[in-house]
């Protein structure tokens, strides 16, 4: 059965369009991320889905059913928020219960969702403590766990790891990999961050000012991207565009080369002075500029390349993609 499918849904705050014609399925048991520039409306597409916003028009189903007119408790959802928004007052086990409790659970149904939660988010040492007595790590998996209690149709998760450090985010991001994967639910997860877009997601929905670019799984939007915006938007450091007039490529307007692609070598099309270099140790990223137009080449291992240093770079022109004066890409 399809978790969740939007038909030609559509938000507006007053005169402000905010979401345009959005259609999606979602399966049951698929993560599906939503991601785009901040003001791209996918938050606000998130909000809808959950109820907390009402639809200006077109429909929304959850596991079937219409839920336009349903208010937020009764969707079957659970939604898990950037800001954590646990109860200061209430422990670890409190927080995971009060839900529960206000459904009117059985006190055995409550303890066993509470155990369980607790042992796949590695909380059960904690149940007693308070919000102010955990790390930032720690109170995410607490909201998680809040939400996993409740067994919901659809999980919703809303930049969730935001506040955390760089280091506790990917630990966490594994965590949430490593929790869809044991429950088997759907959801849904909004980020503007690529990289847990293209870890997370079975399938990707790129959004930019409130339409939908282009959705599929994270490898064929990498591989396969329909226009500039979506190609520029996945991939870290993001792909190189410049006019195809500067390789006497005379056919598309602009020419896109990711940055892994480019290379070192003495007969290259393009001759690049150096204007920065970050040597990762792995990697080196050199960011030069040709005439005008900076590119990034992100080379494998050390190399010994200088600011001010001029080169010669190359590709393979089947690595190149090609856009028109629209910015779709020609295949």
């Amino acid at each position: 059965m399809t978790a969740l499918t939007l038909k030609n849904v559509n938000k507006s705050f007053g005169d402000v369009h905010v979401l345009k014609d959005i259609d999606l399925e979602v399966e049951k048991g698929e993560f599906v991320v939503f991601v785009g520039p901040s003001g791209c409306g996918k938050s606000t597409l998130l909000r809808v889905i959950a109820g907390l916003e009402d639809a200006t028009s077109g429909e929304i189903r959850i596991s079937g059913e219409v839920v336009n007119l349903t208010p937020p408790s009764k969707r079957g959802i659970a939604m898990v928020f950037q800001s954590y928004a646990l109860y200061p007052h209430l422990n670890v086990r409190g927080n995971m219960t009060l839900a529960l409790k206000q459904e009117g659970q059985p006190k055995a149904v409550i303890e066993e969702r509470v155990q369980k939660a607790s042992k796949m988010l590695n909380l059960e040492p904690y149940l007693d403590r308070y919000p102010s007595e955990l790390s930032g790590g720690q109170r995410q998996r607490v909201a998680i766990g809040r939400a996993i209690v409740r067994e919901p149709k659809l999980f919703l998760f809303d930049e969730p790891l935001s506040n955390l450090d760089a280091a506790l985010r990917m630990n966490t991001r594994i965590e949430i990999a490593n929790l869809h994967r044991q429950l088997g639910a759907s959801m849904i997860y909004v980020t503007h961050d690529q990289t847990e877009a293209m870890t997370l997601a079975d399938k990707i929905v790129v959004l930019r000012d409130g339409r939908v670019e282009q959705i599929g799984s994270p490898m064929e939007l990498y591989n396969n991207p329909a226009n500039q915006f979506v190609a520029g938007f996945l991939g870290s450091p993001s792909m190189n565009f410049f006019p195809a007039e500067l390789v006497n490529d005379g056919d598309p307007r602009t020419l896109g080369i990711r940055p892994e692609d480019l290379f070192i070598t003495d007969d290259g099309p393009l001759t690049a002075r150096v204007s920065h270099v970050e040597k990762l140790g792995g990697d080196t990223n050199v960011i030069a500029h040709v005439n005008d137009h900076q590119i990034t080449a992100r080379l494998f291992g050390q190399h010994a390349v200088e600011e001010g240093q001029n080169l010669r770079l190359g590709f393979k022109p089947q690595s190149a993609y090609h856009f028109n004066n629209e910015g779709l890409r020609i295949t």
